[in-house]
């Protein structure tokens, strides 16, 4: 009997079952929060696609990058590696014959491995979703054909299925039975502990069926659908992917699973300003920590005379923040590693530091700008498939190109990565803005000098002036304070310095403020000779304090231009 012979008890109608897949199945066929390199789209059903499925369920299921297996869906084509929309469907065949052929095949794989296989209808369209997630036995060897003969290796290279030889199959045979510590059972405790109205919030967020309107599932039922408990010696077991989740407090199973952000007054060693702990499930202390830091994170807007929009930027962009802050909690280690993950917040940088350092082969080189990380396998593969569900995580290997694209987009200092030879951490420092350096050193001197310390309040400027040389505005009131202090020489020496320097940002103020020191000590020619040379300022603050000066040096006609060219912006 031929193959398309077994089409004659074909399905032309159906209902729609519900869905046993923990993902939301548009989100899967979009790569939306699973990346392209885990799906696998086949248009129809033949014989041959049988036994390539075959293959990739394998494939999937050695998990050669501890990405957790993917996805093979059937009734959907591909071109260029996205889904061809709407999907062609499986009209005419039997899917329950289907799903037979797949299952007594998938027999055929030694040790043997039965995929979780999903009718569904998407687009009004019947199509059938294979999910092969990472097995626990690996390696797994999968026949040539469906007629038998010899087993090979096969892992996942790209979007592709291929035979696993030399290095690859090395690799492999070293994973031999090794389940990545986020994805084993923990023995030693029950499902009981595991929240079943957290399990139902991710659920829900990620808006899968199994929490639909209508849908009747178990708790427990539930977690074993989303893979998070298994079956050991006749009861469940969670796994510790769920102890991290699914718990009000990981840290109870896990000591250190939690993130510490600390905030400084000045350098390392400095004044302790405020620490806070962040808690609980590891999505939520991710988005607890990311909104207190966003909440830290001053924006900076700047005025463009005559331009309708202002320029914004920010002391650190919240995407560059959450990449360095994610990757953290997905690539550190959760097994006898008692340190948080650390934040810890200084004037001029954050740090945001993890334990320990990168897997084996990666590399200091693949940090610089336009290197590639190379896919060597994770440390935790269900952790980062659910940070992608949630999308708080991306597609492998896009993180470190965004944090330096962000940066870069916000005006600030170029990322720094490091880990030491030892590979004990991993240390992402993200440079706060210039200009974020200038405010806060600003309003820290302003502190300190209101406070009656005001060689403290110099001293603070002085060493801001070190990190920003280009900025004005830090002179400015160097010199002023200088000045208030009568120390004269170091007034006249910092106006040379701005003088004989390279181009700075608000060159203006230290004219301002060196034409104010010579007009309080009655040096009016002095102060006159000055303001002719003055860069034009671009705050309407400026303007009028320029046209101020002006009038107390004696030129009242500067001062009336200044008003009267200016009048549009100034009037309000």
């Amino acid at each position: 009997m031929s193959w398309y012979n077994n089409r004659k008890h074909s399905v032309t109608k159906w209902f729609q079952p519900m869905s046993i897949l923990p993902i939301n199945l548009d989100d899967l066929i979009n790569a939306r929060s699973v990346e392209s390199v885990r799906r696998e789209f086949k248009g129809t059903w033949s014989a041959p696609i049988l036994e390539q499925t075959v293959r990739t369920i394998s494939a999937f299921a050695n998990d050669f990058f501890n990405l957790n297996g993917g996805y093979i869906v059937i009734g959907v084509d591909e071109q260029g590696g996205l889904p061809v929309l709407p999907p062609r469907g499986l009209e005419g065949f039997n899917l329950d014959e289907i799903q037979k052929q797949i299952r007594g095949n998938c027999r055929k794989i030694d040790p043997e491995y039965q995929p979780v296989i999903a009718p569904e209808v998407y687009q009004d369209r019947q199509i059938l979703v294979i999910w092969a997630p990472a097995g626990d036995v690996r390696p797994y060897q999968a026949p040539e054909t469906t007629r038998g003969g010899e087993r090979r290796y096969y892992v996942r290279q790209g979007a592709e299925t291929v035979e696993a030889k030399g290095d690859s199959l090395t690799q492999l045979m070293a994973m031999t039975a090794k389940v990545p510590f986020d994805d084993r059972r923990s023995l030693g405790h029950t499902v009981d502990v595991i929240s079943p109205t957290l399990v139902r919030h991710f659920l829900s967020d990620i808006k899968s069926d199994l929490v639909s309107p209508g849908a009747q599932v178990a708790d427990r039922d539930l977690y074993r659908y989303m893979r998070i408990s298994a079956q050991v010696n006749g009861f469940d077991a969670p796994r510790n992917v769920a102890l991290l989740f699914f718990v009000n407090d990981p840290e109870i199973y896990f000591p250190g699973a939690r993130i510490e952000v600390v905030q400084f007054g000045d350098g390392a060693g400095g004044d302790l300003i405020e620490e806070r702990l962040f808690r609980g499930p590891l999505s939520a202390q991710i988005r607890q920590a990311l909104d207190y830091l966003d909440a830290l994170s001053t924006t900076m807007i700047r005025k463009i005379p005559r331009q309708a929009e202002a320029h914004r930027t920010v002391a650190f962009p919240y995407e560059a923040m959450e990449e360095a802050l994610v990757n953290a909690v997905y690539h550190r280690s959760y097994e006898g590693v008692p340190e948080p993950v650390k934040v810890y917040l200084y004037p001029d940088r954050m740090e945001i530091i993890s334990y320990p350092g990168p897997a084996p082969g990666i590399e200091m080189r693949h940090f610089q700008v336009g290197a590639t990380v190379p896919p060597v396998p994770s440390r935790n593969r269900r952790i980062g498939e659910f940070l992608k569900e949630l999308r708080l995580a991306e597609g492998r290997g896009t993180g470190i190109p965004k944090i330096y694209r962000k940066m870069n987009e916000n005006g600030s200092p170029r990322p720094i990565f490091e880990f030491d030879e030892s590979r004990t951490y991993f240390r992402v420092i993200l440079p706060a803005h210039p200009q974020y350096v200038v405010i806060h050193a600003l309003r820290e001197s302003a502190h300190l000098w209101a406070a009656g310390e005001r060689q403290r309040a110099v001293e603070n400027l002085e060493q801001a002036v070190s990190q920003a040389v280009n900025s004005g505005a830090l002179v400015a009131q160097l010199i002023e304070y200088h000045a208030s202090l009568g120390n004269v020489h170091a007034v006249e020496r910092l106006f040379a310095s701005v003088q004989s320097g390279a181009p700075m940002m608000d060159a203006h103020l230290p004219f301002l403020a060196m034409a104010k020191h010579y007009l309080d000590r009655s040096e009016f020619s002095k102060a006159a000779d000055l303001l002719s040379q003055v860069p034009s300022p671009t705050r309407i603050d400026d303007l009028i304090e320029l046209a101020v000066l002006y009038k107390r040096s004696g030129r009242f006609a500067d001062a009336h231009s200044v008003f009267a060219s200016n009048y549009d912006m100034i009037k309000d």
